[in-house]
Parts: C-alpha cells; structure tokens; sequence
C-alpha cells in the first residue's frame, strides 16, 4: 500500500483542530476540506521529513499548512470555473453561495499561516513562510497563465511551465517544508526539490490523460469534459504540433464546442491517440528522473517517496 493509513488518520484528525467553530462560515471551509482528497500534498511532507528525522508532531502543523491552501485554491477554482461538483459531493459555492464561498476560501488561506505560527523552531518558521508564500504567489500566476491560454494556443514550452506553477507549485512546496523541517542539506534540498518538480508535472498531466480515457464514475466527471470546454492540454497541444491540416481542422471543430454530442468527443480523442502515448511517454521519462534524484538517501527511507512519484502516474482519478 502507498498510503500510511495511519499516517493519513493522523492528518485528518489534526486537520479537524483548525475548523472546530461551528458557524456557517467554518462549516462552508469544513465542506470540501473533510470531503476526502487523498492528502498528496502532506503525506509528501511527512515523508520527506522522515528520511531523517522522525518526531511526527515536529511536521504536522507544517504539512497541514500546504493542504489547507490546497483546499484553498480549490474553493476558488470552482467559483472561477463555475463547477458544480467536486469529491463527488455539490461544490462549496453551490451549497452556500459565491461570497461565503470566497470568504471560506479565505479563511482556509489564512488557517494555513496560523499552522505555520505553531513551528516552535523560529528559523525553521520563517523558511517555510518563505516557501510557502512563494508557492501561493506561483498559484495565482499559473492560474492566471492557464486562463490567458484561453484565448491562443501555448507552446508546449508554455503549457509546462504553467503546470509548474499552477500544479506543480503545492506539489514542490510540502516536500521543500519538509526538508527545511528535517535539516536537509542545500544538495538534499535541492534534489528533493528536483523530484518535486517532476512528480507535479505529471499528477497535472495524468489529470489531464484521465479525463481522455479514465472512467466516468471514478474521476466524478464526464470523460472529454476538458475538450467540451476546450482546454488547452498537453495533448491538444501536442497534436496541433503534429497532426495532418485536415484532421488538425477537424480537432479544433470539436474542441471547445459545448453542443459537441459523445460521439464527437470520442472521434476527437481518437485525433489525440499518438498525443495521449506522447503525454505518457513524457510522465514516465520524468517518473524515472523523480526516482533517480532521490538516490543520494537511504534506499530504505526513500523508498515511500519512490512509491508516490510511481502512484502519481498509475492513479485512476
């Protein structure tokens, strides 16, 4: 198994302690935290930590500071996308409307800085402020990078640039709180930043592959919604690079088109067949290039973190 259950227990009951006030707004940043998810971000931390330390309670405030902006974000994201489901329950803005929503969202940001304030190491507080505000600054500008490929069709270049920031920033993050927290070297800390790096480019990659082929039931949306809403994915991308003109025509009829029925979208999957190969050709190499950076640890205490960069790309939703 790759997940500590245990460890994931822990997590959740902690995450508890910051949203015990049961008011309207507490229980709208309640909704989607305590829905689920699957703790990626500060399993990475724990896991990080613990290739040379091992004091749980020195980590955890830490480690919840980067889910608790996660969540944050995706409050957000689902007013800005105005989406009606998430973890399989209504949205928050659904349930109680976009401005308690917005405050909620708000009020998970700034929880993740009162978790920060219980590092009782002040140097050690300070740099993990510094990280984790640096990420906050790469959400909002990778957010807003996705949202101007709207308008133009990005370089591949572009597009995983922007998956680093956007994705990959809060993917990055947790395993850098977690080597400040466990004293790493700058080699350590750079290598494990170096993994980070990779591993987050492809979770948003193997999104984006998943809503091609994945299951309906499992990703909790309908498969080729990101072609109905004409998402500029590494896929699309790849085979406007390289399709023939007619088929690259035929693709872009398709791609956006909110009236396209289920038969289209299948024929438009079909045009990214050799672009879908392409995206998990490319999360392989980087799964492999994750794993090699992780080689100057200990075989045995690396070996969790060897796990997660392979159950990034072998997830079902």
């Amino acid at each position: 198994m790759v997940f500590d259950r245990e460890i994931l227990s822990k997590i959740d009951s902690e995450l508890k302690k910051y949203m015990e006030k049961d008011t309207k707004l507490y229980g709208a940043s309640k909704h989607l935290l305590l829905a689920g998810g699957k703790r990626v971000r500060p399993y990475l931390s724990i896991l990080t930590y613990l290739l040379k330390k091992d004091d749980l309670t020195e980590i955890m405030a830490p480690a919840l500071s980067v889910e608790l902006i996660h969540n944050y974000t995706l409050v957000h994201d689902d007013i800005m996308d105005n989406d009606d489901q998430r973890r399989g329950i209504p949205t928050v803005h659904t349930v109680y409307g976009e401005p308690i929503a917005i405050l909620a969202g708000d009020l998970l940001y700034a929880k993740a800085f009162e978790a920060l304030s219980n590092i009782e190491d002040s140097n050690k507080a300070h740099e993990v402020l510094k990280v984790l505000s640096k990420a906050c600054v790469e959400v909002c500008e990778g957010q807003t990078e996705d949202m101007e490929f709207e308008e133009r069709f990005p370089t591949l270049d572009e597009y995983l640039e922007m998956i680093s920031k956007k994705t990959g920033a809060l993917i990055v993050a947790p395993v850098e709180i977690g080597a400040v927290m466990a004293d790493c070297t700058p080699e350590e800390r750079e290598a494990l930043c170096n993994y980070a790096k990779r591993i987050g480019m492809t979770f948003q990659i193997q999104d984006d592959v998943l809503d091609l082929i994945g299951d309906q039931k499992t990703i909790g949306k309908p498969v080729g919604s990101d072609i109905v809403e004409g998402k500029k994915t590494m896929m699309v991308i790849h085979a406007m690079e390289s399709l023939s003109e007619d088929k690259k025509e035929r693709l872009l009829q398709i791609l956006g088109n909110q009236d396209a029925n289920q038969q289209e979208v299948a024929e438009a999957i079909e045009l990214l067949a050799d672009s879908i190969n392409y995206a998990k050709d490319t999360m392989k190499n980087a799964t492999e290039e994750a794993k090699d950076y992780l080689k100057i640890f200990d075989a045995e205490k690396r070996e969790n973190l060897e796990n997660i960069a392979d159950f990034i790309i072998e997830r079902i939703h």
